[in-house]
């Protein structure tokens, strides 16, 4: 038992884990973070919530937090701080001296901020568990293939260390998709196929103006809104269990789940969550001995460029945006109010109901906090605890 043990050990650690697979997850993760920190203001991020001390959260392990080294006036230093060393990290330079602070600034972001995102606490855990991967990573860049290597006993220990941490992640990020799509199941809304109908009608995180009608008149119709909500519940259970599928299947659901999550971006405006996300997608779904082809990407930019500049002689330029485009379409403005009406497909619903995501709720949280507070006070009520954390033992203001 133990020497076929071994020997399956010996056949699994020659498989490279450091290739740019991992790499471009660690991008995608530490450009999220910074995008948090750059265009989000300090009194956003860092705001008084009722019941709750003052933030910064420096209580328990959040004493390291790199916000909690700074006075409170002093808190856009210790951001732009972060965004520089993410930056660094997201270059791809020396993985090995940059690991550490890569997982310090998302753990300060998450148990500092008033009201994290799962994006916030995704990354802080999957940072953390990506630390036996980058420490051991002997390359300059994460961008760059492993040179030939000389097998020794050493490196085959540090490769299993490797290599077991990916596994981790990967039943982590399966247990993120598997526990949301569950969580849903306990809302009524979620259930009877309407839920997506009272996302895209809340006022703060519904569709933008220009997609708002669009989406509104689909999921006002019994098949559009069910396909909608169900089609969500579906695709998460299926990315929880994609860990025990066949790998011809893998690439598949990374696309669909980075579509999913590039839908969430463009139609609650959540993009640094769905930028962590795809991230954690890649992790999950990309085996790390498929390297991505770079080489065809780079030589792709500047073929866009020059097709860009180039005009057919009589309409705007081949990529759109020239002097003759054509005027955006005036927005409706009283599209953006959410409707305090029962979804119109739902054929499940009793007349009069409404759901526990009502106008009145989302005013008093936008009153408390902001827009962040807003988020605290509709995700508990829609996803998995996963996706939408409560932070850290605390409740959220309501």
């Amino acid at each position: 038992m133990l020497t076929r043990l071994g020997i399956a050990a010996q056949r699994w650690s020659t498989t490279t884990p450091w290739t740019n697979v991992y790499g471009v997850a660690r991008s995608l993760l530490a450009l999220a973070t910074a995008g948090t920190l750059a265009f989000s203001a300090s009194g956003t991020l860092f705001r008084p919530a009722a019941g709750l001390p003052p933030a910064p959260y420096c209580l328990g392990p959040g004493r390291i937090s790199l916000f909690c080294l700074v006075p409170h006036d002093r808190l856009w230093l210790a951001r732009w701080l972060g965004v520089a060393i993410l930056l660094v990290v997201a270059s791809g330079w020396r993985p090995r001296f940059t690991a550490l602070f890569h997982w310090w600034i998302a753990f300060s972001l998450f148990v500092s901020a008033t009201i994290p995102d799962g994006g916030d606490q995704a990354t802080s855990v999957l940072t953390l568990l990506m630390l036996p991967v980058a420490l051991t990573d002997p390359r300059r860049w994460h961008w760059q293939a492993l040179p030939e290597q000389t097998p020794t006993a050493t490196r085959h220990v540090l490769r299993l260390l490797a290599l077991s941490a990916l596994l981790v992640i990967r039943v982590q990020v399966a247990g993120i998709y598997l526990n949301s799509s569950i969580a849903k199941l306990a809302v009524t809304e979620w259930r009877d196929g309407t839920a997506v109908y009272y996302w895209i009608s809340q006022p703060v995180f519904g569709a933008p103006g220009w997609l708002h009608g669009i989406l509104l008149a689909v999921a006002a119709t019994s098949l559009g809104v069910i396909a909608m909500t169900w089609g969500t519940l579906i695709l998460e259970f299926t990315l929880g269990i994609a860990i025990v599928m066949p790998r011809r299947s893998w690439k598949y659901l990374l696309v669909a789940g980075i579509l999913f999550h590039g839908s969430i971006a463009l139609m609650m405006g959540l993009a640094s969550f769905s930028i962590a996300m795809a991230g954690a997608l890649i992790l999950y779904l990309r085996p790390v001995d498929q390297s991505f082809n770079l080489n065809a990407l780079a030589q792709m930019v500047p073929r866009l460029a020059r097709a860009g500049s180039r005009y057919d002689g009589k309409h705007r330029s081949i990529l759109g945006g020239g002097s003759s485009a054509p005027a955006a379409r005036a927005v409706d403005r009283d599209a953006l109010h959410a409707s305090r009406e029962p979804c119109p497909g739902a054929a499940a619903v009793a007349a009069g109901h409404h759901p526990p995501l009502g106008r009145d709720r989302l005013r008093r949280a936008r009153r408390s906090a902001g827009a962040e507070a807003a988020t605290a006070a509709l995700l508990p009520d829609v996803g998995g605890d996963d996706l939408q954390p409560r932070g850290h033992g605390r409740e959220r203001p309501g």
